[in-house]
């Protein structure tokens, strides 16, 4: 099985809404509308194999030198297959070419993201997601995800 990361496109929306879908009924990622995916396609990666969409992942920037990695996740049946990494390679390489030199991303899955160069962190140094996202959020006052930061050269 091959798979190729490339720039996600309009048509990309609804395989990449029910793969977000799935893991916000979860409750281990935060939904998205079609409408916002549309909006936001051009922040989107996607991981596809044989015409079909079996990954994904984005980037949000936080502030002048911060940039989070959201909506990661993997098709079931292609997990632990490096797609992620591929992913979060092609998703640094951007955020390289904005010149953003940190990456942050709030997580469940923390040892993936240390074996890909982040490193655990608090989450109270980045009030750029607590006040753009965490104040919506229902978790805000329990959450649990673990914040990981990677410094780009």
């Amino acid at each position: 099985m091959s798979a190729v990361c490339r720039k996600a496109k309009l048509e990309d929306v609804e395989p990449l809404y029910r793969m977000i879908q799935g893991y916000a009924e979860k409750g281990i990622m935060l939904p998205r509308s079609k409408k916002v995916l549309e909006k936001q396609i051009g922040e989107f990666v996607v991981a596809e194999s044989e015409g079909n969409v079996i990954g994904c992942g984005s980037l949000c920037q936080l502030g002048n030198d911060l940039v989070e990695i959201r909506s990661l996740g993997i098709s079931d049946g292609y997990k632990g297959q490096g797609i992620g990494s591929m992913l979060v390679d092609s998703l640094l390489e951007e955020a390289k070419r904005r010149e953003l030199p940190k990456v942050m991303a709030l997580t469940y899955e923390v040892s993936f993201f240390i074996k890909n160069g982040f490193a655990v962190v608090e989450k109270e140094i980045f009030p750029e997601k607590v006040w753009t996202d965490c104040i919506h959020c229902k978790k805000q006052h329990a959450c649990d995800e673990i914040a990981v930061l990677k410094v780009l050269n």
